[in-house]
């Protein structure tokens, strides 16, 4: 068969289908390499510079210069880290990666956290030293007043003023407790009259005369610093207004909103001579 006829064939011309197919998948290959190639800067690589320590607009534009994005993917808190400040990165510093990728990084949050002062009444005080330290909080120092509960915590106050359970208060809030402790010789304390005082004053009344605030009771279901509670007035008091206790004492209050139990107690007769 002469070339010219072959050339003509049927067979010619399927091997020359096969081999225009061969180099279309050849040249599409090829085109998809080149394409990934450029895609993906093949081969350009840059050293991720270190931003931890940073604040996020100043870590930003140092690492523009590198040709790299940041993004926030997490925040946490770090005593030991400045507050707002960046305190891991991904990749970490002096790793390489492809120019105009994203290092993720977790902040340090910009503000101090709040933690609610746990319940620490009639807790020992290791054990609520332990609760406060675990938590954050600094206690500057132990003030002991006479009690019939040695060694209980009788009150936490915080820049003076006593702090109400679950009050938040910034990580590393100093405190102070008020623990219990035997008292000294005969020390006595004559009861005052709480009868017809709201929860605010007759606590404040038990404080001022070296006494100490007992259990709260109310006549309804109310919580304790509720608007409803604001209105309700003492009319019962344990022990009973005019006797005489161990200064440290607990002082038990019995508050109601109805009018008939506003009644003032008899102070107990006492020879104070």
């Amino acid at each position: 068969m002469k070339w010219s006829d072959f050339w003509h064939s049927n067979i010619a011309f399927v091997l020359k289908m096969f081999f225009l197919a061969a180099l279309l998948v050849v040249g599409i290959i090829f085109g998809v390499q080149a394409w990934l190639q450029k895609y993906t800067r093949h081969g350009q690589e840059v050293e991720v510079p270190d931003v931890t320590g940073m604040n996020i607009e100043e870590s930003r534009l140092y690492l523009q210069q590198a040709n790299l994005g940041i993004e926030v993917v997490d925040s946490t808190y770090n005593p030991r880290v400045k507050l707002g400040t960046i305190v891991e990165q991904n990749p970490p510093a002096h790793a390489h990666t492809k120019s105009g990728r994203s290092i993720y990084v977790i902040m340090n949050s910009r503000s101090l956290p709040t933690v609610a002062v746990p319940r620490l009444y009639d807790m020992s005080y290791r054990q609520a030293e332990t609760t406060l330290l675990s938590l954050g909080f600094e206690l500057d120092s132990v003030v002991y007043q006479p009690s019939e509960f040695p060694g209980l915590v009788l009150d936490v106050t915080y820049n003076g003023e006593s702090v109400e359970p679950l009050t938040r208060l910034t990580v590393g809030s100093t405190l102070q407790l008020v623990v219990g402790q035997n008292a000294e010789g005969d020390a006595t304390i004559y009861v005052p009259q709480l009868i017809g005082k709201n929860l605010n004053d007759a606590k404040r009344v038990i404080l001022q005369n070296s006494l100490i605030v007992g259990a709260v009771n109310f006549d309804v279901e109310v919580t304790e610093g509720s608007k409803e509670s604001e209105s309700m007035l003492v009319y019962h008091q344990e022990p009973a207004a005019g006797k005489w206790v161990v200064e440290g004492s607990r002082v038990t209050l019995y508050l109601s909103a109805d009018p008939g139990k506003r009644m003032t107690e008899e102070v107990e007769d006492e020879d104070f001579f």
